[in-house]
């Protein structure tokens, strides 16, 4: 059996698909457990890293990150299988732009705060079983408090109705700095992660809007980093919000 049991959510596609495609084919020590809301779409995205000849070995599972049955059905599942857990990515997250405010902070306070919340307290008891175990919660640079409030914004920050994004990522990063606070005193090590502006489904699933209008980068860049963070590269900026040159202020 793989020594590192990994469990990346929103798997299927953009960030959650090339972060387990780069781990996979990292090393044949790690297992990757791409989770998705859709059976087809993990079982998609499997098969197309399988093709690839990875190193490492994938299985599947299914869940809604907003549903917490399925959360804890899903956590006593891999508790069942692999007894532990080494890695958790909470990756699932939405950008809706809905041009009613209300509709558009449910959804992403829905996916990106509530649903992460409920997927770490799920899967923390798994994580503590692990001689090396890595939360890492995907947020994005342009939301921290201290760019948005001295910084002008990037030129691709400003999309519109963009606010419910915004601050369901800065919430995103109390949670990264409680659990950590809580829990790091456990050996647990947690990160905020900034993937960088890449390839996406959050801004809308036409190519325009996936390429970021032609600005954004590959998402495998975002894998690498979570593949130096759970290889114990950034072990000296644990508790804090990292990228991939180096450290945000929150």
């Amino acid at each position: 059996m793989a020594t590192t049991i990994v469990l990346i959510t929103g798997a299927n596609s953009g960030i959650g698909f090339a972060t387990s495609k780069v781990l996979a084919c990292a090393s044949s020590t790690f297992h990757i457990i791409i989770a998705s809301r859709s059976l087809e779409k993990a079982e998609a995205a499997k098969s197309t890293i399988e093709a690839a000849s990875p190193k490492g070995s994938l299985s599947t599972v299914v869940f809604d990150v907003t549903d917490e049955e399925s959360i804890e059905a899903t956590a006593a599942l891999v508790q069942q299988q692999f007894g532990r857990l080494d890695v958790l990515v909470n990756n699932a997250g939405s950008g809706s732009m809905d041009m009613d405010l209300k509709a558009r902070f449910q959804l992403c306070l829905n996916t990106n705060v509530i649903g992460p919340a409920l997927v770490a307290a799920a899967f923390r008891p798994l994580l503590l079983k692990s001689q090396n175990p890595y939360s890492i919660f995907v947020s994005s640079g342009e939301r921290t408090l201290t760019r948005n409030a001295h910084e002008k914004p990037a030129s691709h920050a400003g999309i519109k109705n963009g606010d419910a994004y915004q601050v369901s990522k800065a919430a995103l990063n109390m949670l990264a700095i409680l659990e950590a606070r809580d829990y790091g005193p456990q050996g647990l090590k947690v990160f905020a992660m900034s993937p960088g502006f890449v390839r996406s489904n959050l801004r809308g699933t036409s190519e325009e809007a996936r390429s970021g209008w032609g600005r954004a980068g590959d998402p495998e860049v975002s894998g690498e980093l979570v593949l130096s963070i759970v290889e114990g590269k950034r072990d000296g900026d644990v508790g804090l919000f990292v990228h991939r040159d180096g450290v945000y202020s929150w």
